[in-house]
């Protein structure tokens, strides 16, 4: 029995020596992402034009690295912060961990070189090679053209600098080990030609992230179908949001929708005469995590492809119960 014990005791020791081994190298030696060294991105009135339509309007980097109002419909952007980082997501928003989005002002990256900035964007790795969590979403980012990221780079570096540096992240055990095995290289796809529709719509789905928003995710890792709605977002007054189904299903999805009612649905928020209401929190009043407002700034040419390409995919039935007001 002795020796059976010392048996055991034996194995169990490898293992963890074998457990520690794999920890250290994984979170000591990946992500293994090269930084383009010898990139410099010069910041053209056409990069800057392009740059500020996607971090604003397509993928919409300003709603997370600036200060929203949620006190207001759709949480509009607190003007004067644009780009100061700090928004907070966590274990009330299906992530596992707490983590915060950064300043991405010339006052956090005016020590990022263009490369660096590019591998952040792409791929997910800070200038310090640590890997961020893919509530950024670089898996989707990691596909943009390459001018259309040089574009991106441009637009940040043009931003008045902010004073402000968020708190560092901290992801769950052991999503902090499994983190460092996300990251890949960026995989640019062409950018497709905007008479092409269809090509167009799944290039810009991809680049405004709405399968991270409108897919089930638990802890996150995404369940359920794709663009099938259901992500829930929980409020700190115990409100739940829960995003809706937009595949083209005609039970609980978008399949009776015309092109023209798709986009009006957006235009709403850009008309000059829209005003977005204040939340009453205390009738159990709806919310939206959708930034409305600049999703609103697309062209009708780019949501109409957006809306042709959805038309194409898988349709799930089923209707989404979206919002759950506190004590209900």
């Amino acid at each position: 029995m002795k020796k059976l014990l010392k048996v055991i005791g034996l194995l169990l020791l490898v293992i963890v020596v074998l457990a520690v081994g794999g920890i250290t190298y994984i979170t000591q030696a990946l992500p293994d992402i090269d930084v383009p060294t010898d990139l410099k991105v010069e910041a053209t009135p056409e990069r800057l034009e392009r740059g500020a339509y996607l971090a604003n309007s397509v993928c919409v980097c300003m709603d997370c690295h600036s200060t929203r109002d949620w006190d207001t419909f759709a949480a509009p952007l607190v003007a004067g912060t644009l780009g100061k980082g700090g928004e907070r997501f966590d274990e009330t928003m299906n992530f596992p961990g707490t983590f915060f989005s950064k300043n991405v002002t010339p006052f956090a990256l005016k020590d990022w070189s263009d490369g660096e900035i590019y591998r952040a964007i792409t791929s997910g790795v800070s200038k310090d090679g640590h890997p961020f969590f893919p509530v950024m979403p670089y898996p989707n980012y990691n596909k943009l053209a390459t001018e259309d990221v040089y574009s991106i780079i441009a637009y940040l570096r043009s931003l008045p600098p902010q004073e402000n540096t968020p708190p560092p992240s901290e992801p769950a055990f052991p999503l902090s080990v499994i983190l460092h095995t996300i990251p890949s290289p960026a995989a640019p796809m062409d950018l497709p030609d905007p008479s092409d529709a269809l090509a167009n719509g799944a290039y810009l789905l991809n680049a405004a992230g709405c399968g991270e928003c409108h897919t089930r995710t638990e802890k996150g890792k995404k369940v359920g179908e794709p663009l099938a709605g259901g992500f829930e977002f929980k409020f700190p007054n115990g409100s739940v949001l829960r995003s809706p189904n937009i595949t083209p299903s005609e039970d609980g999805g978008i399949g009776r929708w015309t092109k023209e009612q798709f986009i009006q649905r957006f235009r709403i928020y850009s008309d000059s005469a829209y005003v977005a209401p204040k939340i009453d929190w205390a009738s159990g009043q709806m919310q939206t995590v959708m930034p409305w407002m600049m999703y609103a700034g697309m062209s009708d040419a780019d949501l109409g492809a957006i809306f042709d390409h959805l038309m194409t995919v898988k349709p799930v039935a089923g209707t989404i119960e979206k919002w759950t007001p506190a004590g209900s």
